[in-house]
């Protein structure tokens, strides 16, 4: 790592900009990691003008793997991306005591990140989450990134956050109860050298118009837009020459195709309640705008041939694909 636990903040306020994806993970009919497809796919990543990829998490299929799994797939992953952009693992385990073994495992591969969600089940009161980071931020001097999700069965406190912020290696939130007014609240009352990412494209030119550290956190809203992410990116070049109108004209260009991908996934997963399934359409996605998608790790259907079709149709429609 290129900083001291110390240091932690200071360095992800200087690295941390831009878009930090959190990729698909390609599985073989088998279910093994299709290391060729993996490294087309970070070649892609790179190609794209990635800055970085956070791996591991539920997007990932990582809740899916054994622990041996995990940590070969983490290696394939530093192997094939060889220090081309920044690494970040996602942590998922209610047990602290795992979680410190897999982020020093990941550190010793070039990882300089952990995002870490607040357990699933037992701990669930504030002091019991606190007790949780601190076990954690104690026992590793890797970066730590909050995932503020109903997924985990308890969104953190504002309260509690606040607390979490006095924690020398927490350095920001992937911003993800889907209230926006959560975001404005979190940026006012938590301190400006740790960052609270909205991961939807709707808000970034809000949060350019805003001057607000921008960081897209572990999510996928720059991947999936396919031959429309230059646009992105055109309209973030608009945005910082102080050209709104010309940026807000490209934001809104996109409006059909944000909102689609925001329905095929964001409120299918408000709806389940779960990423297993709301997620699988993605590896079709993946496979239409040039990447490998793979096949969905069992007990996970794989999304049928009819629907895959559609998808590919409406992608094309939209300019997507």
């Amino acid at each position: 790592m290129d900083y001291t636990r110390n240091e932690a903040r200071r360095w992800a306020r200087a690295t941390l900009h831009g878009f930090y994806d959190a990729p698909l993970t390609p599985f073989t009919h088998d279910g093994e990691v299709d290391a060729p497809a993996l490294r087309h796919n970070i070649d892609a990543f790179v190609a794209m003008g990635m800055e970085g990829i956070a791996v591991g998490g539920f997007i990932g299929e990582a809740w899916n793997l054994t622990l041996g799994e995990w940590m070969h797939f983490h290696e394939l992953v530093a192997d094939a991306n060889a220090g081309r952009m920044q690494l970040a693992t996602i942590i998922l385990d209610p047990s602290a005591r795992q979680a410190v073994e897999k982020i020093e495992f990941t550190r010793k591969l070039g990882y300089s990140v952990a995002e870490v969600m607040n357990p699933s089940v037992q701990l669930k009161s504030d002091d019991e989450i606190h007790s949780f980071y601190k076990y954690i931020t104690d026992r590793t001097d890797m970066a730590v990134v909050l995932y503020r999700t109903p997924v985990s069965g308890t969104v953190l406190s504002l309260e509690l956050m606040q607390r979490l912020t006095e924690l020398p290696t927490i350095i920001g939130v992937k911003q993800g109860s889907l209230r926006r007014s959560d975001t404005y609240k979190l940026r006012r009352e938590l301190p400006d050298d740790f960052f609270v990412s909205e991961p939807m494209e709707q808000y970034f030119l809000d949060d350019l118009r805003m001057d607000y550290w921008f960081v897209q956190w572990a999510a996928y809203h720059y991947t999936v837009f396919g031959k429309l992410r230059p646009l992105i990116r055109a309209y973030m070049v608009d945005a910082k020459a102080g050209d709104w109108d010309a940026a807000q004209s490209k934001w809104l260009s996109l409006r059909p195709a944000s909102a689609f991908i925001e329905d095929m996934t964001v409120w299918e997963l408000m709806r389940t309640g779960t990423y297993a399934s709301a997620f699988t359409i993605l590896k079709p996605w993946y496979d239409a705008i040039g990447l490998k998608g793979g096949h969905v790790l069992g007990p996970v259907a794989e999304v049928p041939q009819q629907r895959r079709e559609w998808l590919a149709g409406k992608l094309t429609e939209l300019g997507i694909a």
